[in-house]
């Protein structure tokens, strides 16, 4: 069990992390220091940002009269993750923070507040909710895969000088995060709330409509404001001397 969480927490931060403001981050902060110290940096926060998540998951899960709606929000919460993927995210100037301690305090200290209330650490919530019983499990799990996504995102977008993330790469996280929920929903509604087939179809059916009809408007949003990122640009000037 402790393996199928670490394995599932970590594909799932993954997913998340995709496109998300922190990855951004890193990708901003990789332009500006040596992406060994953005590294630790992002590893020093994630540790303590989901550390944290961790804690807030498993709390609630000790409260046994609403564990059935905990674990129902917690499946609904991959479909909210999901299209918040599709919507994607923009810096709001947290690449500009500095700190007078040096690069890896600069990374930690920007990538932790940015982290706060974030998809990735709510994803975190979640799953320390959905697998209660290893909460070590999960974090290891959410902390290496921040470190996988950022990587990916440095050597993408900086080593490479590409553009990440891909609209492609966003809607299949976004697709794998609405089947778990889809899937964790279904699992709820009919191993713990003991509900008839009819009245489990007819929820799917609404829940997957207001899905799909949320789905088609973020799209047609994010065509009709695309923009050229000039970030890819930026990051290739990377500062070896820092």
């Amino acid at each position: 069990m402790g393996i199928t969480a670490l394995v599932f927490s970590l594909g799932a931060v993954v997913l998340a992390e995709m496109g998300d403001k922190t990855q951004l981050l890193a990708m901003a902060f990789a332009a500006k220091y040596k992406a060994s110290k953005v590294m630790i940096g992002v590893f020093l926060a994630t540790i303590l940002n989901h550390a944290l998540a961790v804690a807030v998951g498993h709390m609630l899960t000790q409260f046994d009269t609403i564990q059935v709606w905990i674990q129902g929000i917690a499946a609904l919460s991959f479909i909210f993750f999901g299209l918040w993927t599709i919507r994607g995210d923009k810096l709001e100037g947290e690449e500009n923070r500095t700190s007078k301690y040096g690069a890896i305090a600069t990374v930690a200290i920007a990538f932790f507040i940015a982290e706060m209330g974030d998809k990735t650490q709510l994803t975190t919530v979640a799953l320390a909710a959905k697998f209660p019983t290893n909460p070590l499990w999960i974090l290891a799990g959410t902390t290496i895969g921040m470190l996988i996504a950022d990587g990916i995102g440095i050597v993408i977008g900086v080593v490479l000088c590409k553009r990440i993330p891909e609209r492609t790469v966003k809607l299949i996280s976004a697709a794998v995060f609405i089947f778990f929920g889809f899937l964790g929903s279904y699992q709820v509604m009919r191993s713990d709330l003991a509900l008839g087939t009819d009245v489990i179809m007819l929820v799917m059916t609404l829940l997957y409509a207001l899905t799909a009809a949320c789905t088609l408007y973020l799209i047609k949003k994010e065509k009709s404001e695309e923009a050229t990122d000039s970030l890819p640009a930026a990051c290739c000037q990377v500062n070896e001397k820092i």
